[in-house]
């Protein structure tokens, strides 16, 4: 036989369950609605001076102010980003963020054999921030004008092409554009592409292929000469400069797309606000300026969005890291 509880009573078990559910989720709802409770830290997994770190710097400031915490960078560089990912996806304190290149991200899954996380189950998406097509620039002593030039000498001499490192987005869009021209380059890894660059401003290196928003500077300082943007249509900042498309490298695009990602775990009103603050600050007149003088676009996803674009990358760049044939441990 069953006993239905009085009407009354029912109401206080209701009530005190409710109270029972409350108390358990209120360390948890509190700490979020609170959020954030400490400094930011914002591992950029490279070394100073890349497209990451770059705007890592310029929306700091802004951030902190949104958020009434200190927002302090700390670049984590080795293996292609790769430590600093690890390290943000160790932390899971709800207040380190990794801002890195997603697409060279997508890639390591494809080039290492090994891997202290799994980007795609540890890692979710906060916001994409800015997207910056690859220029391919070289040596202004290097006595090519554009792309069939360049590929004409590569047969005659050797080509020293400075890579970010062994695996990375530049790399691999090398590889694309050597596979499309017959070129022969001879690939000199580096450990981030501020340094990729210093030794091809300095003449050490002959040519790269670098994210625009890092590497235009040195374009308008005379100090390197640029050849071609890897986007499928030119570029209203530099209307004279050719796409690789146009110059034989059909419907090639490649580029750097920097985002903010945080551990899996990270509760989803603490990615909604960071998503909303991230994307108000990135899109304000003054942060916006500063990247489009600098050939950056700024792009934006909500979570979800950014974790199907993660997705689709590292399927389309699977296929290039095996015809390629590059595999690290």
């Amino acid at each position: 036989m069953s006993v239905v509880p009085h009407p009354s009573r029912r109401l206080l078990l209701g009530s005190l369950g409710a109270l029972a559910l409350a108390v358990a989720a209120g360390p948890l709802a509190a700490q979020t609605a609170a959020w954030p409770t400490k400094p930011l830290r914002i591992v950029v997994p490279y070394p100073p001076g890349g497209s990451s770190d770059t705007i890592a710097r310029l929306i700091s400031q802004p951030l902190s102010q949104a958020l009434g915490q200190p927002v302090v960078i700390e670049n984590r560089a080795g293996a292609n980003g790769n430590l600093g990912a690890a390290e943000v996806v160790k932390s899971n304190d709800g207040h380190t963020l990794l801002l890195c290149d997603v697409g060279a991200l997508a890639i390591s899954p494809s080039v290492y054999t090994k891997l202290a996380f799994d980007p795609s189950k540890d890692l979710k998406g906060v916001t994409m921030l800015a997207y910056s097509p690859h220029l391919l620039v070289v040596h202004p002593s290097v006595p090519a004008n554009n792309l069939k030039e360049l590929v004409a000498l590569s047969k005659t001499k050797p080509v020293n092409f400075a890579v970010t490192a062994i695996g990375s987005a530049p790399h691999l869009a090398g590889v694309a554009v050597e596979r499309a021209t017959g070129a022969n380059w001879q690939y000199v890894p580096y450990k981030g592409g501020a340094q990729a660059i210093s030794d091809t401003v300095g003449g050490q290196a002959d040519m790269l292929m670098n994210g625009m928003l890092a590497t235009w500077p040195h374009v308008q300082s005379g100090r390197l000469k640029v050849l071609g943007v890897s986007k499928r249509q030119r570029m209203a900042l530099i209307p004279d400069v050719p796409t690789l498309a146009e110059q034989g490298v059909k419907d090639f695009e490649s580029g750097t797309w920097q985002g903010v990602l945080m551990p899996r775990g990270t509760p989803p009103q603490v990615m909604q606000r960071l998503n909303a603050e991230l994307v108000r600050v990135i899109r304000s007149p003054e942060v916006r300026a500063k990247l489009v003088a600098q050939g950056a676009e700024v792009t934006t996803m909500a979570p979800a969005e950014i974790d199907r674009f993660f997705e689709t990358e590292r399927a389309r760049w699977a296929t290039v890291v095996k015809q390629a044939e590059v595999r690290l441990d």
